[in-house]
């Protein structure tokens, strides 16, 4: 919802102007309770940003004229639960970038969500969000980069972006730095992409690869969702994840499912399973009630998300959603 003059007189009292053409203010207020038991410790809280996360920002574009135009973003999250900003370090965590538009394509400068993360609407029935969130178990390492440079690429119904984060480590061009991109498709009932993304450590000795390709296809009844995920480096790391899930619109409502196949390839006896059923229900355009239900098994040399490995994590948690 745009919120231009809102914004506009939040700068004439300050004293400031305004160049923009278009400045949108935009957010989300995202709270639920959970009850989380992982086989040492059950435990009720009250947690933000279940089904999506709770933020506010800043967008905006001008029209320079001939095709051209300027575009930033400003994001900054924030836990609604105590009203304390997600990282107390920097104001915008989420996203902070600024970048030309055209015929070319999109170039955006800043701190930007990488490849990985970016696409998880595409291969993630739950979207990044409530007890099936994929990120459970695939890794978006880190979802966000600093000191990026994107290109991306769309047209009649192809979609490409290359991105480049600088590790900024004097001395060493490589070390702490990020390469990935993505390739995908969208047209009609089918969108599939195929991402990559390549971080070197701070120290140049080695880095971390994760290669997705997933998609989803939608038969109106129903959209399925099927993904496969591959992760190495750091070390001995060699995972992989399968993802089969559906989202199922029910009138004003919709169920989701799904079910993740991890596999640890370096360690024996090391895998785990996630199975997730959810459901959300919009009373409005900008409001919705959900709730979730997510059991994450570990064989007996696994550990994820429990402190004792061969634990099960069982998550539940049931909330509202408000954007603006």
């Amino acid at each position: 919802m745009k919120k231009s003059l809102v914004f506009l007189a939040v700068l004439a009292a300050s004293g400031a102007t305004m160049a923009q053409s278009n400045v949108t203010l935009y957010g989300v207020v995202d709270a639920g309770f959970t009850h989380e038991d992982n086989g040492s410790i059950s435990v009720n809280r009250m947690d933000s940003g279940i089904l999506n996360g709770s933020r506010w920002g800043l967008k905006g574009t001008e029209d320079l004229g001939g095709g051209l135009n300027a575009l930033f973003v400003l994001e900054s999250g924030f836990g609604t639960d105590t009203g304390a900003q997600a990282d107390a370090a920097r104001m915008f965590n989420r996203q902070s970038y600024v970048g030309l538009s055209g015929g070319f394509g999109t170039v955006k400068l800043g701190r930007q969500m990488n490849s990985v993360y970016s696409n998880n609407g595409t291969f993630d029935p739950f979207a990044n969000g409530l007890a099936g969130d994929t990120s459970r178990l695939i890794n978006y390492q880190g979802s966000r980069t600093d000191n990026t440079i994107t290109y991306a690429y769309a047209a009649n119904g192809l979609r490409g972006e290359f991105q480049y984060g600088l590790g900024e480590v004097a001395g060493n061009s490589s070390a702490n730095r990020m390469i990935g991109g993505n390739l995908g498709y969208k047209s009609g009932p089918i969108d599939v992409v195929l991402t990559t993304q390549d971080v070197r450590n701070a120290t140049d000795t080695d880095s971390t690869k994760v290669t997705l390709l997933g998609g989803n296809y939608n038969f109106g009844v129903a959209k399925a969702f099927l993904t496969y995920d591959i992760e190495k480096g750091t070390g001995t790391t060699d995972l992989r994840n399968t993802v089969i899930g559906a989202t199922v619109p029910m009138g004003a409502g919709t169920v989701i499912v799904s079910y993740i196949n991890h596999q640890n390839k370096a360690v024996s006896n090391s895998d785990a399973h996630q199975f997730a059923v959810g459901y959300s229900y919009a009373l409005s355009k900008r409001t919705a009630l959900y709730t979730s239900y997510g059991r994450l098994t570990n064989d007996a040399n696994s550990a994820v998300k429990v402190t004792t490995a061969g634990n099960t994590d069982s998550l539940f948690d049931v909330g509202v959603r408000h954007n603006f």
